[in-house]
C-alpha cells in the first residue's frame, strides 16, 4: 500500500524520460516495519536510479514473498533463513564496477561527482533494513543496470475477527510556503517532493546565493526558510541573517548531517535553534515542518 500509494510522486520525480514499473505481488505478507522509513528507503533507491539513468530509462520496483534457505545463507552470512518480504528496484541505467560495489554502502562513499550525492543515501537504506533484522543486496554491471533487493523478515500477526487494521494517519498538511535551500541536488529533491506531497508550495534553491535571488524575486509571502547548516561559502545561519535583513518575519528550520553536539561550528551548535537532524523520514520531515509553522503561529 505505501508503494501504491508513493506511485504519482515517484513519478514526479523521476521525471518525464524514465518509465516506472511497479510490480506487487497480490498476496504479500506482513513485516514490521516503521511506514515512514519504507517511503525513504522507496525514495532513496529511486533517487539513485533516477541519477544512473542520465538519459532514460525504466525503473521497476517489485515486491514478493521469498524463503531464503540455507544455502543462500552460507553465500550471504548477514542474512537469515526462513520467509521473507522482497522489496527490489532495478534500473537499465550506467551500472556500478566491481570496486564500487564492495563499499556501496558505506556512509559517505559515492559514485557521484562532487556536490552531486553526499554518500548517505544507501547508508541509510542499508541502515534501515538491517536495524529491523533485515538484509540488503545489490547485483549490477557497467551498461547494463543495478539491482537493490531488500529482504524483510516475514512476522505473523493474530488479528481478532472482523477487526480491521488501524488505518495510518495521514501526513502533517499544510498550505504555507516553504524555501528549501540545500546544496545536496538528491537530498532538495527529497525534501521538495516530501513538503509538495503535504500540499505546501515549495521553492528550492541549491544554493544561498540562489535562495537570496529567489526571495528578491518572488512577490508572496515566504511562510518558512529549510537550511542546511553546512553549505559552500555560506553557512545556513549566515543566510538567514542576510534573509532577515529584509524579511525578519520568515522562521527557519535547519537540517544537517550532523546532531547539534556534532556541528563543527560550535556558535551555530549552541545557538537557539530548530534543528532536524539527517537522515529524517518524509513523515518527521512534514511532522517538524508543520510543528514549526504551528509554533510561530501560537506565538503571534
Amino acid at each position: 500500500s505505501i508503494i501504491s500509494e508513493m506511485a504519482n510522486p515517484l513519478g514526479r520525480l523521476l521525471g518525464e524520460n524514465i518509465i516506472l514499473e511497479i510490480r506487487e505481488a497480490s498476496d504479500l505478507g506482513n513485516v514490521e516495519a516503521d511506514p515512514g522509513q519504507i517511503q525513504q528507503i522507496v525514495m532513496n533507491l529511486a533517487v539513485n536510479a533516477r541519477d544512473a539513468m542520465p538519459r532514460g530509462g525504466t525503473l521497476t520496483i517489485e515486491t514478493a514473498n521469498i524463503d531464503l534457505d540455507e544455502a543462500y545463507v552460507q553465500e550471504h552470512p548477514d542474512a537469515s533463513t526462513g520467509a521473507h518480504i522482497m522489496l527490489a528496484a532495478t534500473d537499465n541505467g550506467i551500472g556500478i564496477d566491481k570496486g564500487s560495489l564492495e563499499h556501496i554502502f558505506e556512509p559517505f562513499f559515492t559514485t557521484k561527482r562532487t556536490g552531486e550525492g553526499a554518500g548517505l543515501g544507501l547508508a541509510t537504506v542499508h541502515g534501515i533494513v538491517t536495524q529491523g533484522g533485515g538484509h540488503i543486496t545489490v547485483e549490477s554491471r557497467l551498461g547494463e543496470g543495478t539491482t537493490f533487493r531488500c529482504y524483510f523478515p516475514h512476522v505473523e500477526i493474530a488479528e481478532e475477527a472482523g477487526r480491521k487494521p488501524p488505518a495510518r494517519p495521514a501526513p502533517s498538511a499544510g498550505a504555507e510556503t516553504i524555501l528549501v535551500v540545500e546544496d545536496e541536488r538528491a537530498v532538495r529533491n527529497f525534501l521538495v517532493k516530501a513538503l509538495e506531497l503535504s500540499g505546501y508550495a515549495v521553492l528550492s534553491a541549491g544554493s544561498p546565493e540562489e535562495a537570496l535571488g529567489i526571495v528578491r524575486e518572488f512577490e508572496k509571502p515566504i511562510h518558512l526558510l529549510v537550511s542546511d547548516v553546512i553549505m559552500p561559502e555560506m553557512s545556513g545561519p549566515e543566510l538567514a541573517e542576510k534573509l532577515a535583513e529584509t524579511h525578519p518575519e520568515i522562521p527557519v528550520l535547519y537540517i544537517s548531517g550532523y546532531t547539534r553536539d556534532a556541528i563543527p561550528d560550535r556558535s551555530i551548535a549552541e545557538a537557539d535553534i530548530e534543528l532536524l537532524a539527517k537522515p529524517f523520514s518524509p513523515d518527521e520531515l512534514r511532522d517538524k515542518v508543520r510543528q514549526t509553522l504551528d509554533d510561530v503561529a501560537a506565538k503571534g
